[in-house]
């Protein structure tokens, strides 16, 4: 956890660690939650120790970092400390099932169905090279499926992000070993959370 007065900390997971079971183990929280995205907290606020950025809020932290030459780093750090917790908050216990119809309706005139939509997501997550992400954003009122390497986020391309599944090896080594694929297809069958992607796309900016 990051000290109190550090101006990042790390969230508060919105359900216990073993809730996600069996499609996301305690121990994968606490890999992956608990070391992975605390140890981009800690590095972030010591980057930020007595930094003129340092009260910056978060969104605002990683476009300035984005492009200041020098800062990747902090970058780096602040940006998957966004995107961790984009993660966390975007899955539920029981998640999956049928989208609100606001939000399917979306789906629907942006990828024909909810199947190519699926199925585009998860191809794409899968043939996302090393490590990265995988998002369904908002992009000009229009819906989209991107990857992102590494730390990269959409929110520096000016895209609203509803869901975005984390592919790097770490997230689902501890469940699904090498099986990239199969984890891609648990979380939208099983831990996405469409009441949130829905709220995410209706409410402000990030």
């Amino acid at each position: 956890m990051a000290e109190a007065s550090a101006p990042h900390r790390l969230p508060e997971l919105p359900y216990p660690k073993d809730a996600l079971a069996p499609y996301l183990s305690a121990e994968s929280f606490d890999y992956h939650y608990g070391k992975h995205h605390a140890a981009y907290v800690n590095k972030l606020n010591q980057l930020l120790d007595g930094h003129e950025w340092a009260s910056l809020p978060l969104a605002d932290l990683i476009v300035t970092a984005n492009r200041t030459p020098g800062a990747r780093s902090i970058y780096n750090n602040a940006a998957q400390h966004w995107n961790h917790s984009q993660f966390w908050t975007g899955m539920k216990p029981s998640g999956g099932g049928v989208m609100p119809a606001a939000l399917e309706h979306r789906i629907v005139q942006d990828f024909g169905d909810v199947t190519k939509f699926k199925q585009q997501f998860s191809a794409a997550g899968a043939a996302q090279f090393g490590s990265g992400w995988v998002w369904l954003v908002e992009n000009k009122s229009r819906l989209e499926v991107v990857t992102t390497s590494n730390a990269d986020t959409p929110i520096t391309e000016g895209k609203r992000a509803l869901i975005g599944c984390d592919v790097w090896e770490h997230a689902y080594y501890v469940d699904y070993r090498n099986a990239r694929a199969d984890f891609l297809r648990t979380y939208l069958d099983h831990l996405v959370s469409w009441e949130e992607a829905l709220q995410r796309l209706n409410g402000p900016e990030a």
